[in-house]
């Protein structure tokens, strides 16, 4: 397959338009995808906000990624709780919440995926890898 470009497009694993087979899918997994033309990572999306190409395959993070913002929420809910941008290690941003000490959450800590899916809120819930705790600075 050739873009306009000229540049040859290799083959993509899964499927072109980033759907899985059913049964292949692991509940406890984040899936994101990746378009086929320009290879820019996304999340729940259904045109590559690059290169406006529809042709996104479905693939597996690693489930590692960075704290890039993180905020405490007190709205529609009985207690607060954290809202995070967590940038994976694959490229994209996802929205979810860090267990731990609502203090003691900040940007650039790494997080490990947890649950794929809040049974609440249904996005998903990292852990931190590092010592949560550390000296104020």
């Amino acid at each position: 397959m050739y873009h306009h470009s000229g540049n040859a497009v290799r083959p993509a694993a899964g499927s072109a338009t980033g759907l899985l087979e059913p049964g292949s899918r692991t509940p406890e997994a984040l899936y994101f995808q990746r378009c086929t033309w320009c290879g820019t990572a996304v999340y729940h999306r259904l045109l590559c906000p690059v290169c406006r190409g529809s042709e996104l395959r479905t693939e597996r993070s690693e489930g590692v990624g960075t704290v890039r913002h993180s905020t405490v929420v007190h709205r529609n809910t009985p207690a607060a709780r954290n809202v995070s941008l967590i940038e994976m290690s694959e490229g994209f941003v996802v929205r979810g919440r860090v267990m731990g000490p609502l203090i003691g959450i900040h940007g650039g800590d790494r997080v490990r995926l947890s649950t794929a899916k809040d049974p609440v809120r249904g996005e998903p819930v990292f852990q931190l890898v590092d010592e949560p705790y550390r000296a104020w600075t």
